[in-house]
């Protein structure tokens, strides 16, 4: 069947500036980190992306190593874009980006310039697009000066290829460096994209005044923790998780009783709250100002539905903040 999306897509959710930009992303952005490779099941990836934009979810989020195997991920979005989305590309935000590993030698990984630029006309072959919205440094090579780093991410934007440049996982010192040579150069950054969540906190500890400082949008990543921060894994771990998962990131020693015991009392948190304790992990990782996005992974289009559920409720109360500040430091 012929897709047709939903006329109501934008009518819920909600759109937040990035930085300083003129750009909008939706405060919940879709990436395809896991569940949209060559080894995953096609529909059901499709199936989640068109869900996804019909709850006006406009941002796709990928990278050149998401699979398995690695360029995959790009491969099947970019037949979902062609069979279904081609004639809504000028309302999407997607991304990609250029870091970890994807072919053998020394031009292969990190952030050269010669393997960020051949990185990215990779990607855009394999999705079979002429530019992606953002183009990211997916992280900081120490052996690479920062300079040509972004340089190159300057000249993916120039050329044509990307139209914004955005670093991953860089430290707040990094960040700032970054942030004042790609000035220099013309091309601002438009957005860090860090991992965060109440399990893993790194970027409250001067990131996100970096940003606030430099005008640069946040979309946080894992705000789940790979999944700990829902009930998947209360009960033990499904072999279709991805801690079941030979391929997946999420490894079952990372999953102990003491983490298990922190998520049953935070889900008690989320339950007064009228929420399920995914939507309430979302939640809190938004309340900052100056994180942008929530970025989620997904296995299913109900779990889309759940973490738009969300927006629903944003906001907390003094007494609810200390209350999950004494469960995670407990």
């Amino acid at each position: 069947m012929t897709y047709r999306p939903s006329d109501t897509r934008y009518d819920q959710m909600i759109y937040k500036r990035s930085g300083r930009s003129g750009i909008k992303l939706p405060a919940i952005s879709l990436g395809l980190w896991h569940n949209f490779g060559g080894v995953d099941r096609f529909e059901d990836g499709r199936a989640m992306v068109l869900r996804a934009f019909d709850l006006g979810i406009t941002h796709i989020d990928l990278a050149n190593n998401y699979g398995p195997p690695p360029g995959s991920a790009e491969e099947s979005f970019g037949v979902i874009l062609k069979k279904d989305l081609a004639a809504y590309r000028d309302e999407l935000i997607i991304s990609t980006k250029a870091g970890y590993l994807m072919w053998p030698g020394p031009y292969g990984e990190w952030g050269s310039r010669k393997y960020l630029l051949a990185s990215l006309d990779q990607s855009l072959s394999r999705m079979g697009l002429d530019y992606v919205d953002i183009f990211y440094s997916h992280r900081p090579d120490p052996d690479t000066p920062l300079e040509e780093t972004m340089t190159a991410l300057d000249r993916a934007v120039r050329s044509g290829k990307a139209l914004y440049a955005g670093i991953s996982s860089y430290s707040a010192g990094e960040t700032r460096r970054a942030a004042r040579i790609l000035k220099e150069l013309g091309t601002p950054c438009l957005i860090h994209q860090p991992r965060y969540s109440m399990f893993d906190r790194w970027v409250e500890d001067g990131l996100l005044s970096v940003l606030d400082e430099e005008g640069i949008g946040c979309i946080v990543f894992s705000p789940l923790a790979q999944g700990m921060l829902t009930d998947r894994y209360l009960m033990g771990i499904p072999a279709d998780s991805r801690a079941g998962k030979p391929d997946g990131f999420l490894r079952p020693e990372q999953i102990t009783d003491d983490k298990m015991d922190k998520v049953r009392r935070l889900q008690e948190c989320a339950r007064l709250r009228g929420q399920t304790l995914a939507q309430m992990a979302i939640a809190w990782v938004l309340r900052h100002p100056q994180v942008t996005s929530a970025l989620i992974g997904a296995s299913r289009p109900a779990h889309i539905e759940d973490a738009v559920g969300a927006l629903g409720n944003r906001t907390f109360t003094t007494d609810e903040l200390s209350a999950i500040e004494k469960i995670l430091a407990s």
